[in-house]
């Protein structure tokens, strides 16, 4: 069983406290890897390689494609040519076929139910005894799914079904390696001329874009299909980019990592024992987390005495993307009181370790 991250965090920091380290001699891992020692690359390729599975797991269970405007269907009535042709359906979600009295209402109905509609429709106005009506979809126009943002491949997608979250994640190619852990799906107003039900209730239409923000460790570890959500033609998939956290000072590793994938909470902990630990020279009761505050642009000092959180008389701290977690030394506490200026200069040079890129 893999052991909590509080009791790694600090096992690996307790060893980094009793080797002795210069801190001018720090060196940067080769090989960038999560707090289990994986490789990022390996992550995001376990993550997409689950999200491959789980997509294919709930094609077999997909409808078949519902037409909407800008669709070419292939219309064809056995026996009739005159009335077998390609027709486009417009904007409004109808078609027209010739000795037809009135247009048909073809958006919102997949292939078959539109045949069998035809079909009834031909042998009601008396135009065929016994119709055989064939409905095919030659181009499909109307339900484009955009994905973008922290993928392998951003793309559109034209839908020819129902199409869900995760199935569109796998078709373009899966999270990229500095994928964060959270996908956001934007939904447009619907047109009301798609609606195919006469009596909805008008009020239970959304009267702005939607927004839905799913986490992914929902989509790919929690049984409950609602984080599977269905996607609709216009909607956007977004996966944002990993926020970045910078150690800087007296820590054996100093550097930036990245958020990426980590279906756990990052820490204060979490952060220190990426940067390998605090060196022998470090004055861990007064670490300060610099937070930038967004009502005024600077960034805030927290100061945090990790002496605590290490002998478990503090609770662990969450960090939040862009953070910076200064560790002093003993030479270095009056940067403190500048710790701003301090954070520029030892960040300037330094690369994101966890991506293992800039």
């Amino acid at each position: 069983m893999r052991p909590s991250i509080c009791v790694f965090a600090r096992t690996a920091i307790l060893i980094a406290l009793t080797v002795p380290s210069a801190f001018a001699q720090q060196k940067k891992p080769d090989v960038a890897s999560d707090p289990a020692g994986k490789p990022i690359s390996r992550v995001a390729a376990e993550t997409n390689d689950r999200i491959a599975q789980l997509a294919h797991a709930s094609d077999v269970k997909q409808g078949d494609y519902l037409i909407g405007s800008g669709d070419l269907l292939g219309i064809e009535v056995f026996d009739v040519p005159e009335l077998s042709r390609d027709v486009r359906v417009n904007e409004t979600g109808y078609i027209s076929l010739p000795l037809m009295p009135t247009k048909i209402h073809a958006s919102g109905l997949n292939p078959i139910q539109l045949q069998d509609k035809l079909a009834e429709l031909l042998q009601t106005n008396g135009l065929v005894s016994t119709a055989q009506v064939t409905v095919s979809v030659k181009e499909q126009h109307s339900q484009p799914i955009t994905v973008i943002g922290a993928v392998k491949n951003p793309m559109v997608i034209q839908a020819l079904r129902k199409t869900t979250l995760l199935q569109a994640l796998s078709q373009a190619g899966g999270v990229a390696d500095d994928a964060g852990t959270t996908v956001i799906v934007t939904r447009p107003v619907p047109d009301p001329a798609d609606a195919t039900d006469l009596d909805a209730d008008p009020s239970t239409t959304p009267s702005a874009p939607q927004t839905f923000t799913i986490s992914l460790a929902d989509v790919l570890e929690s049984a409950n299909a609602n984080f599977n959500i269905p996607l609709i033609g216009g909607d956007v998939v977004s996966v944002p980019r990993a926020g970045i956290i910078y150690v800087v000072g007296a820590v054996s590793h100093p550097g930036g990592f990245l958020m990426q994938n980590d279906l756990d909470r990052m820490t204060m902990l979490k952060m220190l024992s990426l940067a390998g630990g605090p060196t022998n020279t470090a004055k861990l009761k007064n670490v300060v987390i610099l937070r930038k505050n967004l009502a005024t642009g600077n960034r805030d000092q927290v100061p945090v005495n990790m002496a605590k959180v290490l002998s478990m008389k503090m609770s662990d701290v969450p960090m939040q993307p862009n953070d910076i977690l200064f560790v002093p030394d003993s030479n270095g506490l009056k940067a403190l009181h500048r710790a701003g200026d301090v954070v520029v200069a030892l960040t300037s040079g330094l690369g994101i370790v966890a991506a293992g890129k800039l």
